[in-house]
């Protein structure tokens, strides 16, 4: 790596590095994700002595069960079909990451891991987005579990949309999302705008800052400074969490952004995460290990200004005037969207104490489509039952049921008599209890 000096050792705060390069997995060799993503970046790591300075320590993952996942995520056609063991540990070193923070033996976290998962939605009938696990959710999720941690925050900084971790979180009043992305009409997955401001009995949980093409350091920077900050202020999470995709660097092959590395790491000084877990990020040689790099420093509270990509010139990374002028106009319809979420439509219909609607999903890594029917319980004891009716061009309807956290006993006891009615007519079902922590399928 070419610095404009050394590095320098002061550090005020501990970082843990968990690093998984998924040696064994991937979609065909001269694919984007690819493990090159990490192996450059190990090599950058070493080569600048990160790993040898006192309060910055490498650690092993630990490998995710069955159990993790399913409770996260339904599949209709069966874990053993979508879930592979690197996938396991792709999530086992997000959990690791969470654990170092919660056990107190590091005061930050950042999983280097792959293959990435934001994509990944509540329901898995396929791949999305080189996503089959949604790896930060099955973290937080097993967090809440072992640590009790109820109020969380996470930011995507991801390029693309984090439409799978705001679908899994859609109804979760406990849990802000806020992605900060490529506006949706220029990029994958098409989605993540500012109307989409969570579901009937979550609105406001959900925050969605979709930026112009050719966005750069000052751009994004503002966003963070003028909404994220202030949302997560009020907000007050218990625990913060980076969905960290470095895929907005100006170098970037599936992408159209304008930030650097040590935009990045202003961008994450600025977020001050405890954890952070690798996303997206595919210029793998020129610019993948200076971002990760930087956003290390950035996290142990370390100076990153010597950090300098090889094609870094100060106007490659500039915002012009008329993308700033839109920002800041976006950076207030977000925060009044915000500040009143109930003054936004949204797609469901409301009739007999239920919400409902219906919603299309593409798997476009198989080529699969899926049709929803949701249904939320209008409850005014808990935040109601979710049952989801899915189907795709490959396999009948099956149903998802899910009693979440805090639910009365009559949701409860609707959510058990939903899957035992369904099992009796022969449909393929699933039910998961948060409070219990109990998944079932039939």
């Amino acid at each position: 790596m070419n610095t404009a000096r050394p590095m320098r050792p002061e550090l005020s705060r501990t970082l843990g590095l968990v690093f998984f390069p998924a040696y064994d997995w991937g979609i065909c060799e001269d694919h984007p994700e690819r493990e090159e993503r990490l192996l450059y970046t190990q090599d950058q790591f070493r080569e600048e002595g990160l790993l040898d300075l006192p309060g910055i320590s490498e650690y092993r993952p630990l490998l995710a069960g069955m159990e993790d996942i399913s409770r996260t995520h339904f599949c209709p056609p069966g874990f053993e079909s979508q879930v592979e063991t690197p996938h396991l540990a792709s999530a086992g070193s997000a959990i690791t990451a969470g654990r170092l923070v919660l056990d107190g033996r590091c005061d930050k976290a950042f999983a280097l891991t792959r293959p990435p998962g934001h994509h990944a939605m509540k329901i898995v009938q396929g791949g999305r987005g080189f996503c089959a696990v949604n790896i930060e959710a099955v973290m937080i999720d097993r967090l809440r579990r072992d640590f009790g941690v109820r109020r969380v925050a996470v930011v995507d900084t991801d390029c693309h949309h984090g439409d799978g971790t705001q679908d899994i979180y859609w109804h979760d009043p406990d849990t802000l999302f806020i992605s900060i992305h490529q506006d949706g009409r220029t990029l994958y997955p098409g989605t993540g705008f500012p109307g989409e401001l969570g579901g009937p009995r979550a609105r406001g949980s959900t925050i969605n800052i979709p930026l112009p093409p050719n966005t750069g350091d000052e751009g994004f920077l503002y966003a963070m400074n003028a909404v994220v900050r202030p949302i997560l202020e009020q907000w007050k999470p218990e625990l913060l969490v980076n969905s960290a995709g470095q895929d907005n660097h100006f170098t970037d092959p599936i992408t159209n952004m304008r930030l650097s590395a040590r935009g990045y790491a202003r961008m994450v000084a600025a977020l001050d995460p405890q954890i952070a877990v690798l996303e997206g990020g595919y210029s793998i040689q020129g610019a993948l290990p200076y971002v990760n790099l930087a956003v290390a420093l950035a996290l142990a509270g370390m100076d990153y200004s010597h950090v300098v990509e090889p094609l870094w010139k100060e106007e490659l990374c500039a915002t012009d005037a008329k993308s700033m002028n839109y920002i800041r106009s976006l950076s207030e319809t977000v925060l009044g969207m915000f500040a009143r979420p109930e003054a936004v439509k949204h797609d469901y219909t409301h009739a007999n104490g239920q919400w409902t609607c219906e919603r299309d999903v593409y798997y476009d890594t198989d080529g699969i489509r899926e049709r929803r029917h949701e249904t939320l319980t209008d409850c005014s004891h808990c935040r109601g039952l979710l049952r989801i009716r899915s189907r795709t061009d490959l396999r009948p309807w099956s149903l998802c049921v899910e009693i979440p956290a805090g639910a009365c006993p009559a949701c409860r006891s609707r959510g058990h008599d939903a899957f035992t009615a369904a099992r009796k007519q022969g449909m393929r079902v699933e039910l998961r209890d948060v409070d219990e922590d109990l998944y079932q399928r039939a």
